[in-house]
């Protein structure tokens, strides 16, 4: 196992040589996050995704980037003891994960109360899609990035140097995927709700994980080109997301993926980053 002066890095991060695990990689920002990390050399890369698409991803860029070790782990991201085994899996090839990004999420848009012409009673959104919601989007992403921290805790440990010292360079990074619907978006009570809880989570765990010499933030993404947008249809994109978009068009995903690789690398950024491409709500 590497000794823990290899994970020194020095005031500039660099993502070459180093551990990463993405969750939601099958497709979307998941993927062009593991694109992004590959393309800069990251010599271990562990992708997770539910989706059967996730071992195409992973034998492709394995051939592009045969330097990298790059391997697949299909499961479901809310499951604890899956998640442990990832961890487990790549601390006993490679050592800690330097690198955590959570971007696995879903959807279950709605309107909070509708009232129909012909109906006298309101319908409430679904509390268990709400679950559903939070349990995916909330909850397992922090709970990645903690089993991260747990990790690089324990390593340390055995290494009799648990508290960190500015002079090691930062030992990894925590990237959490909100949105700006975190600001409030008509339909997206659940997903707004979550993708705003991950900006206290991330400044919270800031505070606790830099003791063991980890970063964490937020990236904010605007609508951006992946399967999620596209489902709400071509008619809503045109109407309702690239009219209030300043460059008129949606985010492509290596555009978001570059934004990643910036908070890695540059040790001065925490907190949230918004790239948003100009996007503000629509009046209603």
């Amino acid at each position: 196992m590497p000794v823990l002066r290899t994970l020194r890095w020095g005031n500039t991060m660099e993502i070459r040589g180093k551990a990463a695990v993405i969750t939601g990689a099958a497709s979307g920002i998941g993927k062009a996050a593991a694109q992004e990390l590959a393309r800069q050399g990251i010599k271990m890369l562990a992708l997770v995704d539910l989706s059967d698409e996730l071992n195409n991803v992973t034998n492709t860029l394995s051939e592009e980037h045969p330097e990298s070790n790059i391997k697949s782990f299909q499961g479901d991201t809310t499951d604890a003891t899956f998640r442990s085994s990832v961890f487990e899996s790549i601390l006993k090839e490679h050592g800690p994960v330097n690198i955590c990004i959570p971007a696995a999420g879903i959807t279950r848009d709605a309107l909070s109360v509708k009232l129909k012409k012909d109906r006298p009673r309101a319908k409430i959104y679904p509390v268990e899609n709400f679950r559903q919601v939070v349990e995916v989007n909330l909850i397992a992403p922090i709970y990645w990035a903690l089993e991260m921290v747990a990790q690089m805790a324990e390593y340390r440990a055995t290494e009799e140097s648990s508290r960190w010292d500015p002079t090691e360079g930062t030992q990894g990074v925590v990237v959490f995927i909100g949105s700006v619907s975190s600001q409030g978006n008509k339909g997206q009570l659940s997903y707004a709700a979550t993708k705003g809880g991950l900006e206290g989570a991330a400044a919270t765990l800031m505070k606790e994980a830099i003791f063991y010499g980890v970063r964490c933030a937020v990236l904010h993404p605007g609508f951006t080109d992946t399967p999620m947008v596209r489902a709400l249809g071509d008619e809503y994109i045109n109407s309702h997301v690239l009219p209030a978009t300043q460059i008129g068009r949606l985010i492509r995903p290596e555009e978001i993926a570059d934004a990643i690789a910036f908070l890695i690398r540059n040790s001065a950024v925490s907190g949230q980053l918004w790239a948003d491409a100009g996007w503000h709500p629509m009046p209603t």
